[in-house]
């Protein structure tokens, strides 16, 4: 174990829960106790490294299919018999991207507050989603069910489990309040900027799968199975380049593994406390540097409110401007995709929840980056060394940028998320389709009731 850190934390790498071969659920590895020591950092799933990736210095080399790894972090004094409230980490990155050990996702913060924090890796891309397979599904439940079973020798309690996840992370964490197989293995859910555009239908994962196999000049999934990993990723890159509204080519699928066929309406009808929220300016994360987006003018705007609002577009314009009257043509774009693939889905899942009966509590985090000159606005990811304690931890200066006052936001979301997965209840009043209310955080945090209306009314 390593306790060489401030806070004092016990940190274990690398601890493989399960094993699989291609193409097959996993199974599981026998737990043999707890590590002597702090071990490394498992082998990320194949994958071509992404933004984040990179900045960490990962590559090609830390790549294998036997992923199948997880983390923990616990205070010092904890051991058997602790019982401390268990948050366990689901990585984004749209399903082909990222790992549990990511440096982004360093959790002794976290834990310092009193937490047994786990973050787990899965299957990725094709060999995690493809057609009805939800390899990558079968995966997060099988690191659940490995902490149900072994977090107490860490001093975590299995009965109370909080899973949380940041954008494609966020929407696995919704899948799995679907799915049969991973009822009763946790008991609140907190939901960053869930991708639930990527939440797709047999039919669709099918249709991907047959272009996968196109690409890779394989016949079927058994033809699949004896394709090298540089020729998988070969082929999904060439399924990634195709155009995709919704980025669905690899995602859990509703009507294959584990799922059932209709992910949001048993989303829905859950009764698991739901912690849910996006950030301001999600899209300026991939249009900033996007080079289609250069130049783009006041015609290529209204092109595009044509295109996507049809007769309604003065209407929308008028809306969105009014909202956003700092921004530039290419960033009203972004506010308009913001809206389309983040907000909107995020408010009509709280609302029909609401409608149930179903505990849901929902935030906007609005804090704005300095880096790059400002650029990035509040962009996709911006909240996750926040909702970690590590705003000011490394890597962090990159994406945020410099100024003050960030270490107290992260103490008030980090704290926010602590106190939901030690009592099951956020501190703001309940999310309903009448008042609205809605958590902002920012270097001022306050509940507002239905923020921006005019923008919500514009999208429901």
């Amino acid at each position: 174990m390593s306790t060489d850190t401030a806070p004092a934390v016990n940190r274990w790498f690398g601890i493989r829960f399960a094993t699989a071969a291609r193409f097959e659920p996993p199974v599981r590895v026998p737990f043999t106790g707890v590590p002597a020591d702090s071990g490394r950092p498992g082998p990320i799933a194949p994958q071509t490294p992404g933004m984040l990736e990179q900045m960490f210095g990962q590559t090609a080399l830390d790549i294998s299919e036997d992923c199948l790894s997880l983390n923990v972090f616990a205070p010092a004094d904890a051991g058997p018999g602790s019982a401390l409230p268990v948050l366990h980490w689901i990585h984004g990155g749209a399903y082909v991207n990222g790992s549990g050990s990511s440096p982004f996702y360093e959790a002794s913060n976290l834990a310092a507050r009193g937490h047994v924090v786990v973050t787990v890796n899965y299957r990725l891309g094709a060999l995690g989603y493809l057609g009805a397979g939800n390899w990558g599904t079968l995966d997060q439940i099988c690191g659940l069910e490995w902490v149900r079973d072994n977090i107490g020798a860490f001093g975590g309690d299995a009965g109370n489990v909080t899973i949380f996840g940041e954008s494609a992370g966020g929407s696995a964490v919704l899948s799995l309040m679907a799915s049969p197989q991973a009822a009763g293995l946790f008991h609140r859910v907190v939901a960053q900027s869930p991708s639930i555009r990527q939440l797709r239908s047999l039919d669709t994962a099918n249709d991907w799968a047959q272009k996968f196999f196109e690409a890779a000049g394989v016949d079927g999934l058994d033809r699949a199975r004896a394709l090298s990993v540089e020729q998988v990723l070969e082929a999904q890159g060439k399924v990634l380049a195709m155009r995709s509204t919704n980025y669905d080519m690899f995602s859990p699928a509703g009507g294959g593994d584990a799922l059932p066929h209709d992910i949001l309406s048993a989303v829905a009808a859950s009764p698991v406390p739901l912690l849910m929220g996006t950030t301001r300016d999600e899209s300026r994360l991939f249009t900033t540097f996007d080079p289609s987006m250069a130049g783009c003018d006041e015609e290529r705007w209204k092109q595009f409110l044509e295109t996507n609002f049809g007769d309604r577009a003065d209407e929308a314009r008028a809306v969105i401007e009014s909202h956003r009257p700092e921004a530039n043509h290419a960033q009203l774009i972004a506010a308009v995709q913001t809206e389309h693939a983040f907000r909107a889905p995020a408010i009509e899942l709280a609302e029909r929840r609401a409608a149930l009966g179903n505990p849901t509590w929902k935030y906007w985090f609005t804090f704005a980056s300095t880096a790059f000159g400002g650029v990035l606005g509040s962009c996709h990811a911006l909240d996750i060394p926040f909702v970690f304690d590590n705003a000011t931890g490394p890597g962090a200066e990159f994406l945020l940028g410099e100024g003050e006052g960030r270490d107290v936001i992260a103490a008030r979301f980090a704290g926010e998320v602590s106190a939901f997965a030690k009592g099951g209840a956020a501190s703001w009043p309940a999310y309903d389709g009448t008042k609205r209310a809605t958590l902002r955080i920012d270097h001022t945090t306050e509940v507002l009731h239905d923020p921006e209306s005019p923008v919500r009314r514009l999208f429901s």
